[in-house]
């Protein structure tokens, strides 16, 4: 019981950091710097401290195997270099309210790819999980107002994001038998280093344009944040989660992230508490409940005692 509630103290933490990122990016971007730029700092700031990490926790540790080798090579493209690199990039042309709506989808690419890649039972209460939560994200995203267009750069940075939904859902399938036989910090160094080699010459261009001695101390504070908030502690809970929940609760978790924008408005005085967003928060906490119930293992055939005795 008590693993349980860590399990679920550190998703919504990670929640938490994912949900404030939405508009602490926007504040970075495009203005102080370009998308990429910021994934070439996030990833290899991650891939050095990682590094240093698991060599210091972990130095006898190594993935071996081609096929764990390759599965780490995979986990690193998709997870670190194509999830951030087209999140940034589709944050940096939509609006925060787009990309948290298209983000519900990486639940329903999560649960899916359990059921094709690790035979988990797409059962009723997790259909009805899934869209119980969806429903709940949706109305608290649609009742802050209309949907912001934004355009033909708008559609593009909407489709960038379904794209970074849908390569963070089938990660969070992959990564989870590396995470259970190795160290995670081996892991993650691993998959990190791999998203470097992506994120480099992404972003090189980028990160050599701005002129970094006229930041302010809050756009300083900001890059601080996606460093090590956002990049470092959110994957070293996510992670250490994956040890003991299914890849549909963690999925389930992103539904939080909309409740939690709102409770970030309401203290920093820019939006109010409503009998009406306090349901949508509860829908979303019951969808999350029944994602994240396990089901029911069939009951073992009763063998006729006739049988038994021939």
């Amino acid at each position: 019981m008590k693993n349980a509630a860590r399990v679920h103290a550190a998703l919504f933490v990670v929640a938490l950091i994912y949900a404030a990122n939405y508009s602490i990016s926007k504040d970075v971007m495009p203005r102080y710097m370009g998308p990429f730029g910021l994934v070439l700092l996030r990833i290899v700031g991650a891939a050095l401290f990682f590094g240093v990490l698991s060599r210091l926790v972990a130095p006898q540790d190594r993935i071996t195997g081609r096929a764990d080798q390759w599965r780490a090579v995979v986990c690193g493209v998709l997870g670190i270099g194509l999830n951030q690199l087209l999140f940034f990039s589709g944050l940096n042309l939509t609006s925060p309210i787009n990309a948290s709506l298209i983000q519900t989808i990486a639940p329903v690419v999560t649960v899916l790819a359990s059921v094709v890649l690790l035979g988990e039972r797409l059962t009723v209460p997790r259909l009805l999980g899934i869209a119980l939560a969806g429903v709940g994200a949706a109305s608290i995203i649609l009742s802050r107002g209309p949907v912001a267009a934004g355009g033909q750069d708008g559609l593009l940075g909407n489709l960038l994001i379904l794209l970074n939904a849908t390569a963070f859902g089938i990660y969070l399938v992959l990564v989870m038998p590396l995470m259970r036989k190795y160290h995670p910090f081996t892991v993650l160094a691993r998959i990190f280093l791999v998203g470097a080699v992506l994120a480099v010459p992404a972003g090189w261009q980028q990160v050599q344009q701005p002129d970094y001695a006229s930041f302010p101390p809050g756009i300083w504070a900001a890059i601080a944040y996606m460093v090590i908030c956002l990049t470092i502690m959110a994957y070293l809970l996510n992670n250490w989660a994956l040890k003991y929940a299914s890849p549909s609760l963690l999925g389930a978790y992103i539904y939080l992230q909309p409740a939690l924008a709102v409770g970030i408005a309401v203290a920093v005085g820019k939006d109010t508490l409503t009998l009406t967003k306090g349901l949508q928060a509860l829908l979303i906490f019951g969808g999350v409940f029944l994602v994240s119930r396990k089901p029911r293992q069939p009951a073992p055939a009763v063998v006729p005692l006739e049988q038994v005795q021939d």
